[in-house]
């Protein structure tokens, strides 16, 4: 009873929102393609439009709200708003076959949708920096909460699609994204902010305009451009390329999402003592040998083992890296975060286009040749920005 009573219930609080809102797209995001293609009846090609759209949308409408969120006295009406439009589009998923409805008003409220998230981290950097917590080993946890997410998600969205159908899985994404709204409107803070943090106009202390951001959002393009083609192309490779069993790929995946948890929370910790640029450095020289065993080894054991390489690259970066933004650009955790996810996109629109050429005209394996080179720049361009 003395160690319940020592759990802050607001810690808690944003690792249950942090998980929540994490299962409500990981239930989402890997049916989607089978959807457009089984419930809209669309070919690969308005769903490779589709998934660009998306991604490009979900840019534009997060750079724009990210210029007012950090000038917002209550940043949680902005996080309930977009839980709400989640549950909107979900809504429409569940009852709308209409492919020029979806890739119009489905995309603008996952546009909308999706700035919920960074808003979620930004409050928590808030309120850590507020409390004078470890905001490193504090976010470090609550990224966490999102691999653990996304391991239980994905199983759990193919069991609902194909045993119960879309209607039935996007009623649960939408009353999941409801509970992450009453969470978030009765158990998460509100944050004031210090007005000195801020400019004139809301624009940020530091942001694009300095030489640090901007070779860190490069780097962190590269970084997820490489982990994008990999996750689309992997498959193919393993069951068209090495002849292996297709259901080999989800075990690969699974494993590196488990395998991430433990890889976030010791990056956590070790954050302060060896600094955010060294782990980003140690995270992408791991990406090096991963890249290097996907060209090199065949077979399913070694495939399983390259994991951990993986699972450190991603582990680290997908934690320690937004904490780096928020580093640089003091005073505006809504733009860093908001700048981290976007390098995210951007490596999926990029990784989408690369990762179709590369394999069509010189095999799958290129790709894995082209994500080896591109870790490495990325490397040297990590060694540029400054340890904040």
């Amino acid at each position: 009873m003395r160690v319940l009573r020592g759990i802050n219930p607001l810690y808690l609080a944003f690792m249950l929102v942090s998980f929540v809102s994490g299962v409500a797209g990981a239930l989402q995001a890997p049916t989607l393609s089978l959807y457009l293609t089984r419930e809209v009846a669309v070919p690969p090609f308005w769903v490779g439009l589709f998934f660009t759209v998306s991604a490009v949308a979900g840019i534009v409408v997060s750079m724009l709200v990210a210029k007012r969120s950090d000038s917002m006295k209550d940043r949680r009406k902005l996080i309930l708003f977009c839980c709400a439009m989640a549950v909107a589009n979900a809504l429409v998923f569940a009852f709308s076959r209409h492919y020029l409805t979806l890739i119009t008003l489905g995309v603008l409220l996952t546009s909308l949708a999706s700035v919920a998230m960074p808003q979620i981290f930004a409050l928590a950097r808030e309120y850590s920096d507020r409390e004078a917590k470890e905001a490193v080993m504090f976010s470090s946890v609550m990224r966490a909460q999102l691999s653990l997410a996304w391991v239980i998600g994905p199983p759990l969205s193919f069991m609902l699609a194909l045993n119960y159908g879309f209607v039935t899985l996007y009623l649960v994404v939408g009353v999941m994204f409801l509970l992450t709204m009453l969470l978030v409107g009765f158990t998460l803070p509100s944050i004031t902010r210090e007005p000195g943090l801020m400019q004139s106009g809301g624009m940020p202390v530091s942001g694009w305009r300095n030489r640090d951001v901007r070779l860190l959002f490069i780097a962190s393009v590269i970084m997820w451009t490489c982990n994008t083609m990999y996750i689309i192309d992997m498959p193919l490779y393993i069951s068209s390329t090495l002849q292996l069993p297709e259901k080999l790929a989800g075990v690969l995946m699974g494993l590196a999402a488990g395998l991430e948890i433990p890889v976030m929370l010791l990056a956590g910790y070790l954050a302060k003592r060896i600094g955010k640029r060294n782990l980003v450095l140690i995270a992408l020289a791991a990406a090096v040998l991963f890249y290097i065993g996907m060209v090199s080894l065949t077979s399913r054991n070694a495939l399983l083992y390259l994991q951990l390489f993986n699972a450190v690259f991603i582990g680290i970066i997908a934690g320690i890296g937004m904490l780096w933004f928020q580093d640089l650009m003091p005073g505006r955790p809504g733009a860093a975060t908001t700048m981290f996810t976007n390098s995210i996109s951007t490596g999926m629109i990029l990784a989408g286009v690369i990762q179709g050429v590369l394999s069509e005209q010189y095999g799958h394996v290129s790709v894995y040749w082209l994500a080896l080179v591109m870790a490495v720049v990325a490397f040297a361009l990590s060694t540029r920005v400054r340890n904040a």
